[in-house]
């Protein structure tokens, strides 16, 4: 929930895999705790390896009809994509979200980026990151700070997604932001 608001639809497809699959999952539960991968997601609710593929694969083949379409963009979300171009730097977008569904939410938003890495979580990030040259990354999720960390660049984390500002700034974010609307004038004194 950096840039983009998927709640709604991520409850509406797990009400698609719990009519699927005879489940009760808690779709509300679920849609406030973005960030891992799905597959991780899956198995913290005790699915065993099998059936954790198999939702997963489902939650996927949904995905594009239920949940793109209800997704909207966080406020200032293409303010800071443009403010990165402004001052000549590279757009990244490095998520846990299987990446043919994060190209899907791009081009419905008319987003374009420089680099788009799906299914990568926490110290995965720092990977990529550290192979970009990137300075700075921007999330609102823990393993976002240690993808931040991974690769030596600063930690700027939003309050938008499932942690406080205060547990965020405990995780070791460098900077705390209440939202994406901050982050322009941040990046700004930066340069």
């Amino acid at each position: 929930m950096t840039l983009i608001d998927p709640r709604p639809g991520m409850v509406r497809a797990i009400e698609e895999l719990n009519r699927e699959f005879g489940l009760t999952l808690d779709g509300d539960h679920f849609a406030s705790n973005l960030g891992p991968p799905l597959y991780d997601s899956m198995r913290g609710y005790g699915f065993d390896d099998a059936t954790a593929q198999r939702l997963v694969q489902h939650f996927r083949l949904v995905y594009p009809d239920v949940v793109v379409g209800a997704t909207t963009a966080l406020p200032g979300a293409a303010e800071a994509l443009a403010a990165v171009r402004e001052l000549g730097g590279r757009t990244l977008v490095i998520t846990g979200k299987y990446q043919p569904n994060a190209e899907l939410h791009l081009k419905a938003l008319g987003w374009e980026v420089d680099r788009l890495a799906g299914d990568v979580f926490a110290a995965a990030k720092g990977e990529v990151l550290r192979d970009e040259g990137a300075t700075s990354y921007v999330g609102d999720h823990l393993g976002d700070i240690t993808g931040a960390r991974a690769a030596g660049a600063t930690a700027v984390a939003v309050a938008t997604g499932p942690y406080s500002a205060d547990q965020l700034a405990e995780a070791g974010a460098d900077v705390v932001l209440r939202d994406l609307t901050e982050f322009p004038a941040w990046l700004a004194q930066q340069s």
